[in-house]
């Protein structure tokens, strides 16, 4: 199982703000780009505290909305796959390919944040422009040692703003990671050996068997 350093590298950012009782759907699209890592934190922070003492499931219960409003997967997905391979694939196993890709997703959080040990977190009032896209800039602050840099790169559409990568310290891009790692297993064996990769790395996170 990753533990929750490395996933804390590629990026995930929590804050103490408080979280409803399981949002029945997804929020209303914001015009506010931290609107979505505020949501995202609040519901890692409240699986942290119910902990292994709640089923894995009903965890992935609680963030699978929140994820999904904060990010968006299928811009993330294909940009990992890379654009001009993914024009090339089935429909069927671009759905397949999204489903599983969600599912791992959700899973690596809800695995990986079992606990709270602590941490204080914090979004940065500014925000950085690139373009088009805004930086929501956050620092994940330990009970002792450093604090670590989180920048979510944030992309306005139709459905809101929603997170298309996430900087560690501000320069390593999350997706450029995924897509190598994707992009290796797509030349081993196609589209179906990059979703059943995915479908075991979240079986085994589901059953707390490293997969």
């Amino acid at each position: 199982m990753i533990g929750r350093r490395n996933l804390v590298r590629f990026g995930v950012a929590l804050c103490l703000a408080p979280m409803p009782l399981f949002a029945q759907s997804l929020p209303a699209a914001t015009h506010d780009p931290m609107q979505p890592i505020a949501d995202l934190n609040a519901g890692l922070l409240r699986v942290m505290h119910s902990g292994k003492a709640t089923p894995f499931g009903e965890r992935v219960l609680i963030l699978t909305p929140i994820v999904l409003h904060a990010f968006d997967l299928a811009a993330i997905l294909q940009n990992s796959v890379g654009p001009a391979r993914w024009s090339t694939l089935p429909d069927a196993e671009k759905t397949e390919l999204m489903d599983v890709f969600t599912r791992f997703t959700v899973d690596s959080y809800v695995a990986n944040f079992n606990t709270y040990d602590g941490e204080k977190f914090a979004i940065a009032p500014d925000l950085r422009h690139v373009g088009s896209e805004v930086v929501v800039q956050t620092k994940i602050v330990p009970t002792s040692g450093d604090p670590t840099k989180m920048d979510y790169v944030m992309r306005d559409s139709d459905s809101g703003w929603r997170a298309v990568d996430i900087l560690l310290d501000g320069s390593i891009s999350r997706v450029a990671v995924t897509r190598s790692d994707f992009r290796a297993l797509l030349a081993q064996g196609g589209a179906s050996h990059l979703i059943e990769s995915l479908r075991s790395k979240a079986i085994g996170l589901e059953s707390g068997i490293a997969p």
